[in-house]
């Protein structure tokens, strides 16, 4: 697959709302990545149906440009990942194991997609990841290096490599500082991998019965006053001051009017949202 392929990076670029450079520089790297966060939600409706999103980019263009849609990782980082090499950025591929919850690394597989972006001119690559669904997301790329913190809009992030583990490869961990402490976010090293490669884990993420996006419903919004995550039927809204309230929804009905008015989501007719 071409990037340049029925992509439309003036229909990509309004509808994320950037009115910005079109430079292959940090700042609008950012600025994109920011916009991205806030202009497009994080959904696994399709998973839930236990169907395959296309992450062919005309298809994630008509579902996450031009319908009342998102999507996940998958699905967010191949439309990212070709608006950056649109505006002039390296970018690769890369895999990731979801690590929160855990302390054994080891025990969760490589089913996550992030990227590593090469700024013409800077020698410094950076990590950037739009389909992240949880409250420890990048709202903005940070730069791959050690022994510092990185704020972007209002979340702090670091980088630790992980000294215990098998393979040749360096062991990259993001962690996101939460609830008052660092807590891993995923794993990763930078070996690249193919559009093709993601073809194989998006169709198992989506559709294997033990994969937790088949199990229930994970939606994600992020604007600049708050974080609204909704986990099966668990409503938590997390607001810039750091406040925190949660509810549990009623029913597939409460659902969906929530998806649409809070989200801008409309869910297929007849699907069923809570288990």
């Amino acid at each position: 697959m071409s990037d340049s392929d029925a992509f439309d990076l003036d229909d990509y670029l309004a509808h994320i709302g950037w009115e910005g450079e079109r430079r292959p520089d940090t700042e609008t790297l950012r600025g994109v990545h920011l916009a991205h966060m806030r202009g497009i939600p994080f959904e696994n409706l399709d998973a839930l149906r236990r169907t395959a999103p296309s992450l062919e980019l005309p298809d994630l263009a008509a579902k996450l440009l031009h319908s009342p849609r998102g999507g996940y990782c998958y699905e967010q980082n191949t439309l990212l990942a070709a608006a950056l090499r649109a505006l002039g950025f390296g970018v690769t591929l890369l895999t990731a194991r979801v690590v929160v919850g855990t302390d054994r690394f080891e025990s969760r597989p490589r089913t996550h997609m992030t990227l590593l972006v090469e700024v013409p001119g800077d020698p410094q690559p950076y990590l950037a990841d739009v389909g992240f669904g949880a409250i420890g997301a990048l709202l903005e790329p940070v730069p791959l290096a050690l022994g510092g913190e990185f704020e972007g809009a209002g979340r702090r992030h670091r980088f630790v490599q992980v000294a215990a583990h098998r393979g040749p490869s360096e062991l990259w961990a993001l962690e996101a500082y939460t609830a008052g402490s660092w807590q891993a976010q995923y794993v990763f090293t930078l070996d690249p991998f193919e559009h093709v490669d993601f073809e194989v884990i998006n169709w198992h993420i989506a559709t294997n019965p033990r994969s937790p996006f088949t199990q229930r419903l994970f939606v994600q919004r992020v604007t600049p006053e708050r974080h609204l995550l909704l986990f099966g039927r668990l409503l938590t809204e997390t607001r810039a001051d750091g406040g925190v309230s949660e509810r549990e929804l009623a029913d597939d009905e409460e659902v969906r009017r929530l998806l649409e008015a809070e989200f801008g989501i409309e869910a297929p007719q007849g699907m069923t949202l809570l288990n």
